[in-house]
């Protein structure tokens, strides 16, 4: 009997040991913090939101529905001025070497989440130095008249109007839910900003370190609500060269690499041991045209650059055949989408014409700025811009290249200090508002979304306006209206609806490619 059981406990801890194999994935840059309220980029809600964090809802892409997350349910009132939320019981925050939770997620952890991005007066408020991105786009301190705990574990959010697209909003990562517990340790001690190097949430993986521009490290949660995750530990190698994370998986550093390039994608579908998973992705790279900056301040000048740039040529070269061109700022699966706004044709004689009335018959000297490496959604930037150079040279501009590294591509360009930026925008929860209003409300110049950095209030009061309508044909006729004022102005270049895909190696199994970029390691097994 002793034997037997020896034997059958060393059988039960090697299954355990290859159940809990690491699980290492290859990224693209580094994230810019933790503490993903501060920021925008996808790669950041990547490393943060979607490991340590959650939030209240989440968004099911498959069934195309909200979905809980910490809370159980919720109910909109019925004059849509209300929204209350009832919390799971029993959800654990992170126990970790710098903070020891004294008790399970409550009501006072969503009130500290929201207020202190809403309230000016909140001693948190101040401590982000970038301000509020998301929270500030999407207008919430004017909606959002109160959040308020109810009980221990119900929270109603009191508005100012009703609004169509709040609970989706908050499947986004800014709206995380913290430990106002651990920031009240913190403000003790005045260390604010250990909120945004270790952080503390409730995800599937706990934070263990980062070094930037080469790893961070996580640690599977052992608490979490919906099971302890299948990988005892996650890495993030960060690799910003597409064709070395590539090779990484080839050579099994890694088990699964994020934004391959469609070259990859194509070499890899050849490959023993590699799989390729994909979906279409709910998104779109586009050029910016900065109409702060003269001579983009005339629509003319913008409209031009559009008639300039052959498309046709830049998806071939850039995607080959992996992604549909834009015409529009979101995909045509998108509800509300104008299929009557045709895109601009390839006109050089147009272009020149309208320099020409723009008072710019002999062309101008500007700048293209673009990251140093490749994404999903601009899979091989130098090469991209020197496409988009050469198409403006055809007509009289001269433009400059540069390559800035991703995180100081992003402050400077929500700062407005570019011409043209090559950029990208994935949506969370396949809403056109995700998309309008982020990237051309007023309210985004200011938060620094707005790219364009256009602010025009008939465009900002269709979008604005569409959010509180509840009919859908409505809300749609709003969202065509909006996207001929876009293309009309001219404010993108837009470039391309791509595939999401990545790269696994053949023992992998359990991951799903997400329409918009966001990631989820908790039920991926390597065998």
């Amino acid at each position: 009997m002793h034997t037997r059981l020896t034997l059958l406990a060393a059988a039960l801890l090697a299954c355990g040991a290859a159940y809990a194999k690491p699980l290492t994935v290859c990224t693209e840059a580094s994230p810019e913090g933790f503490d993903v309220v501060r920021y925008n980029s996808l790669t950041t809600t990547n490393a943060s939101a979607d490991v340590v964090f959650n939030r209240l809802v989440d968004y099911d892409a498959r069934a195309g529905k909200v979905v809980p997350s910490l809370a159980s349910s919720w109910k909109v009132a019925d004059d849509g001025l209300s929204v209350s939320f009832t919390l799971r019981q029993n959800v654990s925050f992170h126990r970790t070497a710098w903070f020891k939770p004294g008790r399970p997620l409550n009501a006072d952890d969503v009130v500290f989440s929201f207020q202190r991005m809403l309230n000016p007066d909140h001693p948190w408020y101040k401590t982000s130095p970038t301000g509020y991105p998301h929270a500030k786009s999407f207008q919430l301190d004017k909606l959002i008249k109160a959040v308020v705990k109810v009980d221990a574990r119900t929270v109603r959010f009191d508005l100012n109007q009703p609004d169509a697209t709040l609970v989706p909003l908050l499947t986004m990562g800014f709206a995380s839910i913290y430990s106002a517990e651990y920031a009240d340790q913190l403000a003790r001690s005045g260390n604010f900003d250990q909120f945004n190097s270790q952080p503390v949430g409730t995800g599937p993986y706990v934070f263990q370190s980062f070094v930037k521009d080469s790893v961070v490290r996580y640690a599977a949660n052992p608490a979490y609500f919906a099971g302890k995750p299948n990988a005892e530990r996650l890495s993030y190698v960060i690799t910003p060269d597409t064709a070395v994370r590539a090779q990484k998986i080839k050579a099994g550093e890694c088990q699964i690499s994020l934004s391959p390039k469609p070259q990859d994608i194509a070499d890899a579908a050849g490959a023993a041991g590699v799989k390729v998973l994909s979906t279409p992705m709910f998104s779109t790279a586009f050029v910016a045209l900065n109409s702060q900056h003269k001579p983009f301040d005339d629509k003319r000048v913008r409209q031009a650059v559009n008639l300039a740039f052959d498309k046709a040529n830049y998806l071939k070269v850039e995607f080959a055949g992996s992604a549909i061109a834009a015409s529009n700022p979101f995909p045509p699966s998108t509800f509300g989408y104008n299929k009557a706004v045709k895109d601009y044709p390839l006109d050089i004689a147009r272009a020149r014409k309208l320099l020409a009335d723009a008072g710019y018959g002999n062309g101008f000297d500007t700048t293209i700025w673009v990251r140093p490496t490749g994404s999903t959604l601009n899979p091989n930037p130098k090469a991209g811009a020197e496409l988009l150079q050469a198409d403006l040279a055809k007509v009289g501009i001269k433009a400059e290249i540069k390559v800035l590294e991703w995180g100081e591509l992003i402050k400077r360009g929500k700062a407005g200090e570019h011409d043209l930026l090559f950029m990208g925008w994935a949506g969370d929860n396949g809403d056109a508002d995700n998309f309008l209003t982020p990237q051309f409300s007023c309210a985004a110049v200011q938060s620094g979304t707005n790219f364009a950095r256009y602010c025009d209030p008939a465009l900002d009061k269709l979008i604005t306006d569409a959010r509180r309508i509840a009919n859908p044909k409505q809300r749609a006729a709003n969202y065509a209206k909006a996207q001929q004022i876009i293309k009309e102005q001219a404010l993108w270049l837009p470039l391309a609806h791509p595939t999401a895909a990545v790269l696994t190696t053949g023992n992998v199994s359990g991951f799903q490619v997400s329409p918009f970029g966001r990631v989820d390691f908790s039920r991926v097994v390597v065998k």
